[in-house]
C-alpha cells in the first residue's frame, strides 16, 4: 500500500529529475545559433538552424554561431588577450606582424554542417584550425609579392585586396622571378626576387587550390588590417627610406616648381613679346594710316597744284590773248607810249648830263625870227624819229565814237550836197 509519504518522496524525486535532467533533454537556441545534436544510441547528427527549444535526449550537443568575427591581433582588447597577430615576410626579407580581423559565416546546409561537425566538432576548432589556417596561408603567400616599404606605402591597399581574395577563393599559383629595380635610397640597380601570379590565356589568376573555407561553405567578409608592426631594424629602414623618398619628392616638387616657374616666365615672356609685337603692329598700323593719309594729302595737293597750274596757264593764255587782242586793236599803243616815254627820259637825262655848249656864240637872224637852239632842234629831231620808229601819231586824236559820228555826219553832208547838185534848177515859170 502506497502511503502519502511514498507519493511525496516520488514527487520530489521526479521534480528533481525534471529540474536537473532537463538540460540533458532539451536545448534552447537563439536566432544566431545552430544546434547540432548527435544521438546517444545511433550516433545520428541532427541540425537545428531555427531558434527555440529543441529536443536533445541526452545526446551530444554542439552549439555554433552562425556569424562571428575572428581577430588576429596583438592588442589585448581585440580577440583574446594573448598576441594572435600573423607573421608576414616580404621580398626584401623584411618581417612584420599583421593585426586585424575578419568576419565569417557558417552555412545552413545540413551536408556542410555535418562535415564540419565530423571534422572539427566545435566552434573554436573551426576557427583556429580552419579559418585561421586559411588566413595565415593567404598572408604568407601575399608577402613575397611586394617589399616592406611598398606594403607600408603605395601598395598598402593592394596588400589587403590580395590577402582577402586568396582567403575567399584560394591561394594563387605563383612563380619567382628575378627583377631589376632601383634602390630607393642609393638609386643603384639591384636584383630582387619577386613572386608573380601565374595567369591563364584570358589574364585570370590561376589558383593552386580552392579555398578550404569555400569547400566547407564558409563565407568570409570585411577583412580589415589595423596595423602592420615591422621589426625594429625594418621599421628604421622604412622610416629612413620614407624620409629619403620624401626628400626626393620634395626635390622633385621643387624642380617641377622651378620648371613650372620657368614655363610661367617663358610664357609670360612670350605674352609680353606678343604684347610688344602687337604694340609694334599697332604703331605700324598707325604709321601706315598716317603715311596713307600723307600720301593722300600729297596726291590731293599735287592734283590741286596741277589744277592751279592749268588754271594759271589758262589764265595766262587768256591774258596773253587779251593783251594780243588789245595790242592788235590799238596797235600796241600802250607799249609804244611806254617805250616813247622811256626814250624821252633817256634823252632828258642825256641832255641834263651834257657838259658841252648848247647855244652858239654867233647867231644870225634870218627872216626876223629866232630859233630854239641846237638842243631844242635835237630833241625835236629825236622825238620825231622815235615816234616814226614806234609808229606813233602824235597828233590829237578824237575818240572812236566821236570820230565815227563825225564821219557819219560828213557822209550825210556829202550825200546831200551831191543830191542838191543833181537836182534841176527852178525857173521863174516853174515857180509860179
Amino acid at each position: 500500500m502506497i502511503t502519502r509519504w511514498t507519493v511525496g518522496i516520488l514527487s520530489v524525486l521526479m521534480l528533481a529529475f525534471l529540474v536537473f535532467g532537463s538540460t540533458s533533454l532539451f536545448e534552447h537556441i537563439d536566432a544566431n545559433e545552430i544546434l547540432l545534436v548527435q544521438s546517444p544510441v545511433k550516433g545520428v547528427v541532427t541540425a537545428h538552424t531555427t531558434p527555440g527549444i529543441k529536443w536533445q535526449g541526452f545526446g551530444r550537443v554542439v552549439v555554433l554561431l552562425k556569424r562571428t568575427q575572428f581577430w588576429f591581433s596583438a592588442a589585448v582588447d581585440q580577440g583574446k588577450k594573448e598576441d594572435e597577430s600573423l607573421r608576414i615576410r616580404f621580398n626584401d626579407n623584411a618581417h612584420a606582424k599583421i593585426s586585424g580581423s575578419i568576419s565569417w559565416e557558417l552555412p545552413l546546409s545540413y551536408d556542410y554542417l555535418r562535415r564540419l561537425f565530423d571534422k572539427y566538432g566545435t566552434q573554436n576548432a573551426i576557427e583556429q584550425q580552419l579559418v585561421r589556417t586559411v588566413i595565415e596561408k593567404a598572408v604568407y603567400m601575399t608577402g613575397p609579392m611586394m617589399s616592406s616599404r611598398e606594403s607600408a606605402a603605395e601598395r598598402r591597399n593592394e596588400l589587403l585586396q590580395v590577402i582577402e581574395d586568396q582567403i575567399e577563393n584560394g591561394v594563387y599559383l605563383t612563380q619567382t622571378v628575378a627583377e631589376k629595380s632601383k634602390d630607393p635610397l642609393t638609386g643603384q640597380d639591384r636584383i630582387v626576387n619577386v613572386v608573380k601570379v601565374v595567369k591563364d590565356e584570358k589574364g585570370r589568376s590561376i589558383r593552386s587550390a580552392v579555398s578550404p573555407l569555400k569547400d566547407f561553405g564558409i563565407r568570409t567578409f570585411n577583412l580589415a588590417i589595423n596595423e602592420i608592426t615591422y621589426d625594429k631594424e625594418v621599421e628604421d629602414q622604412i622610416k629612413q627610406q620614407q624620409r629619403a623618398i620624401m626628400q626626393v619628392q620634395i626635390a622633385i616638387a621643387k624642380a617641377k616648381e622651378a620648371e613650372q616657374e620657368t614655363i610661367t616666365v617663358t610664357e609670360k615672356g612670350k605674352a609680353n613679346a606678343a604684347t610688344a609685337k602687337w604694340e609694334q603692329e599697332k604703331e605700324k598700323a598707325k604709321a601706315v594710316v598716317i603715311a596713307e593719309q600723307l600720301r593722300e594729302v600729297t596726291r590731293l595737293n599735287s592734283e590741286a597744284a596741277e589744277f592751279y597750274r592749268i588754271e594759271q596757264l589758262k589764265r595766262a593764255e587768256g591774258d596773253a590773248t587779251y593783251r594780243a587782242k588789245v595790242m592788235a586793236a590799238d596797235g600796241a599803243l600802250k607799249l609804244k607810249l611806254e617805250a616813247w616815254l622811256e626814250a624821252q627820259k633817256l634823252y632828258a637825262g642825256a641832255i641834263q648830263n651834257y657838259q658841252g655848249q648848247w647855244v652858239p656864240t654867233i647867231q644870225m637872224g634870218g627872216n626876223g625870227g629866232s630859233s630854239g637852239g641846237a638842243a631844242t632842234d635835237l630833241i625835236n629831231l629825236l622825238t620825231a624819229r622815235t615816234a616814226k620808229e614806234l609808229g606813233l601819231d602824235m597828233g590829237m586824236r578824237q575818240p572812236r565814237e566821236r570820230r565815227q559820228a563825225e564821219e557819219t555826219t560828213q557822209t550825210k553832208s556829202t550825200a546831200e550836197k551831191s543830191a542838191s547838185k543833181n537836182q534841176p534848177k527852178k525857173t521863174k515859170k516853174d515857180g509860179k
